[in-house]
């Protein structure tokens, strides 16, 4: 992979991670327990990058992430990333999780329809979004099982960190009221 650049930034839920090339983004570590960790993890995903200043693109990427943070309403659909190492699968997958508004959520059957994937293929789906190297700006947080409950979420915080998300978003579970009601 081409040289890569890193950097920490704060945000409601943590210290974050964004490490980028000269294409886009190539991933976003979400918080660890401490800015060390996060920092330590994401550089153990992404060996070799620099530890720079955020060029003025990759700022303006952070501030969109930091409003959807703090908003619930911001769109990252235009902030450009760089997925070349991702496999096929898994790329097309992002493409249709990136595709969900906040505020709303899918299901990972739904994905595995719309990527033209037979149903059984949900669990295929969940894998790639276990994988997911750019977490929130691919949202991988707006997809849940077929029941409505949380399914996984490998984040630091798991399933909490998932919630607390989809809570700044206000989302609903697929459309049906409160998406907290009752969920475990």
């Amino acid at each position: 992979m081409a040289d890569l650049s890193f950097t920490l930034f704060d945000t409601p839920i943590g210290v974050c991670g964004l490490t980028w090339s000269e294409t886009g983004i190539v991933g976003l570590q979400l918080p660890e327990k401490t800015p060390a960790a996060t920092r330590a993890r994401a550089l153990r995903r992404w060996p070799g990058a620099a530890e720079v200043s955020p060029t003025p693109a990759i700022q303006e990427a952070i501030d969109r992430v930091l409003k959807l943070l703090s908003d619930g309403k911001t769109d990252l659909t235009g902030i450009p990333l760089d997925l070349s190492a991702v496999p096929a699968f898994n790329r097309k997958v992002y493409d249709v999780a990136r595709a969900i508004p906040p505020g709303q959520t899918m299901t990972y059957g739904e994905i595995a329809k719309r990527i033209g994937a037979p149903p059984q293929e949900a669990r295929e789906v969940g894998a790639a979004l276990g994988k997911n190297p750019v977490a929130i700006i691919v949202p991988c947080h707006r997809v849940l099982a077929a029941n409505g409950k949380m399914g996984g979420f490998s984040a630091t915080g798991g399933v909490d960190t998932k919630r607390r998300i989809l809570e700044i978003e206000g989302a609903s579970a697929l459309g049906a009221g409160p998406l907290f009601a009752g969920l475990k």
